[in-house]
């Protein structure tokens, strides 16, 4: 069987391709992923804004030659100058007035999520296609190592048929971090959870059934929902699940950042550590077994954090330079990515079926037993 870590990278854009990056938002997800993932692809990065221009020039100072933009404006002038590329680092309820002020057939990443409804996520594809916009939402799970290395694995029927994906998330997540999170009406599977909904439905395709709970924690009485399980079927024989609980307190052991892949003939486990000590986390690691033999690791090069979101920006440089035909999470897809959340949500809402407890029964009626 051939080497699965022919898969935990792909082909960087050519550095003569390479278009300049100006950043919109510049939040702890820049700070943390963003920028130490375009460093890896020496990308360069040209200015940034925020509406807190401080955070702006932070940032600025950070990197050689960028400029801390004072408006908007000043920096979509500079970017459509030179031909560049916005990363669109905003929450989501701030994303749609930012791409109605893109030019024309602007090239663009966006933070994911695609907006905090499928309604919103509709009005933003819209708006995408009346001003040709060319990119993709930036769900970077798909582009990290681990994942790689779980597809290349999959492509050589290493387990034999797969007919089982599980995402198990026990983790302490500071959401404090995030504070427009509060603000938002639905929250942990819009903003967690929808990483591994995206990436099921990347190897699996669309579901043919889901069913969906989602829960409040007393802790965190200020966010609608902070833990949630989803069930997705595929047809008779396959299936996925997703589990999520983010205020896991007790000492390391027992926490948990797994995706586990069932085959026919085999097992694919992967840790995805960032989530085990946000956002520092801790090393990722793939191991497989076949037919019951001894688990073989998969050497990885890089973790989720950074080297997903130089994925994600390395897959939209490559589309933009024309050395890929292809854009892996174009506005499209993530806009069933958004369908799938829509449906999560309104599972969790009347999707249940009550349970009539045999104390309630009238049992007066029925006839005894022989």
């Amino acid at each position: 069987m051939s080497d699965a870590t022919q898969h935990t990278h792909t082909l960087s854009c050519s550095r003569s391709r390479q278009r300049p990056i100006f950043i919109i938002g510049c939040g702890s997800i820049v700070r943390d992923a963003h920028l130490p993932g375009y460093a890896l692809l020496a990308a360069p990065i040209a200015g940034f804004f925020d509406l807190d221009h401080a955070r702006a020039q932070t940032m600025a100072h950070t990197v050689r030659g960028s400029v801390a933009f004072a408006s908007l404006h000043a920096l979509i002038a500079a970017c459509t100058a030179a031909d560049g590329i916005f990363d669109v680092a905003l929450p989501p309820a701030a994303q749609e007035a930012a791409l109605l002020e893109l030019p024309l057939n602007s090239r663009v990443l966006l933070q994911k999520p695609f907006g905090e409804t499928l309604e919103h996520a509709t009005r933003l594809l819209t708006i995408a296609r009346q001003r040709t916009l060319v990119g993709a939402v930036n769900f970077q799970l798909r582009h990290s190592p681990c994942i790689g290395a779980v597809r290349g694995l999959l492509a050589q029927e290493a387990i034999g048929e797969v007919i089982d994906i599980e995402c198990r998330v026990v983790c302490h997540m500071p959401w404090e971090t995030w504070s427009f999170t509060r603000l938002m009406p639905r929250m942990e599977v819009v903003m967690h959870s929808i990483h591994y909904l995206d990436l099921v439905r990347g190897l699996f395709g669309e579901p043919e059934r889901v069913w969906c709970s989602t829960t409040q924690h007393p802790l965190s009485s200020d966010l609608t929902d902070t833990r949630s399980a989803t069930i997705m079927s595929f047809g008779p024989t396959r299936r996925a699940v997703v589990t999520t609980f983010h205020h896991h307190r007790a000492p390391q052991a027992h926490d948990c950042s797994q995706l586990k892949i069932e085959g026919t003939r085999g097992t694919i486990v992967a840790q995805l550590g960032v989530n085990l000590d946000y956002p520092r986390g801790r090393p990722d690691h793939v191991q497989w077994s076949r037919d019951e033999q001894p688990w073989t690791s998969v050497p990885l090069e890089g973790n989720w954090f950074p080297h997903a979101f130089a994925g994600s920006m390395n897959a939209l440089q490559r589309f933009v330079a024309g050395e890929s035909t292809t854009l892996e999470s174009e506005f499209a897809d993530a806009w069933r990515t958004m369908a799938l959340v829509e449906t999560c949500y309104q599972s969790a809402a009347r999707g249940e079926t009550p349970p009539n407890p045999p104390e309630n029964r009238d049992f007066s009626a029925m006839p005894l037993p022989l």
